[in-house]
């Protein structure tokens, strides 16, 4: 652990195939639902900051999408993503999952990630998470296995999920960070807009209650967020929601057989999909929520350069 009298900061990256509990451990390190959870994969399309400020020092996690076979725009975007955020931080946290089997293995695709970071050449550390799932006896092996592969600076075996390692790990990344004064201010949680955060707890939704075919081809944009309504009340606790906020928001998909399914039949599914977004959002922001969403077609949106600026992944 960090001496009290030595502060440190930075920035370290989480990065791993899809899957793997990134968006998990991020909530877990800063206490807060900051990034959208889902077993389905690429959830996570941009980075997102979380800062976790003590008094031995402060590091800002940066969520990544997972790295994976990149074809589409949408994927290549994903992925560039995510390797760009390995090359600007001190510190990189690759995620990796037991595997199914008893026999440990790495995966060709963690093994591209692995000569990817090689060439980067960032310390790193082998994080392996949802240690819940297996018998402790299958770690070591596992270990032995990756530490062939890299010279990881740590292997720390966690559970976010379950919460289990996460302290651990944080005291161990603080412990490889410089010496240095918070980068951030103290009370900052991450750097995206209230905004931003109500599209993707819609998004959320659409990846909870929808087909399997129909979350990747889908987008958010707000397109209104009135607060004009909205009563800050200072020290009101969490429980009581002040004033009213107008949000309007957009769900694009790439074809009308996909918006017939997200409206479902007589606007059941849209309804159920804003209901649920709905109670996220008034959580978030703590406030009651007016929230009306539109279903919209826009061909091939994940397929085109101009398609995903229009959509905000530019």
């Amino acid at each position: 652990m960090a001496s009290p009298k030595t502060h440190r900061s930075g920035f370290a990256a989480l990065i791993g195939r899809p899957n793997v509990g990134k968006s998990t451990l991020l909530n877990a390190l800063t206490g807060e639902k900051i990034a959208i959870v889902s077993p389905k994969p690429q959830t996570t399309r941009n980075r997102i900051l979380g800062v976790v400020t003590r008094p031995e020092g402060q590091v800002a996690f940066i969520d990544t999408p997972g790295i994976h076979q990149a074809k589409g725009e949408l994927n290549r975007y994903m992925v560039e993503v995510a390797l760009q955020a390995a090359e600007e931080v001190e510190l990189v946290l690759f995620l990796i999952e037991p595997p199914a089997s008893e026999k440990p293995e790495v995966s060709p695709g963690n093994r591209a990630i692995l000569e990817r970071l090689q060439k980067i050449g960032k310390p790193t550390f082998l994080v392996i998470n949802k240690i819940d799932s297996v018998a402790k006896g299958q770690l070591l092996p596992l270990i032995d296995l990756y530490r062939q592969e890299f010279p990881f600076a740590e292997v720390v075996p966690i559970s976010a999920r379950e919460k289990d390692g996460v302290e651990r790990l944080f005291h161990t990344v603080l412990e490889h960070l410089p010496e240095g004064a918070n980068v951030f201010d103290e009370d900052m949680l991450t750097d995206q807009q209230e905004r931003a955060l109500a599209a993707e707890y819609i998004r959320e939704q659409v990846l909870r209650h929808c087909r399997q075919e129909i979350p990747y081809s889908t987008a958010v944009v707000v397109d209104i967020f009135d607060e004009s309504e909205r009563e800050p009340r200072p020290g009101t606790p969490p429980n009581q929601l002040g004033g009213l906020i107008r949000i309007a928001a957009s769900i694009f998909v790439e074809r009308d057989s996909q918006k017939a399914i997200i409206i479902g039949k007589q606007g059941q599914m849209l309804k159920t999909i804003g209901t649920d977004a709905r109670k996220s959002v008034q959580r978030l922001l703590g406030a009651h929520v007016y929230l009306d969403l539109r279903v919209r077609v826009e061909p091939r949106w994940s397929e085109r350069p101009e398609g995903l600026k229009k959509l905000g992944y530019d």
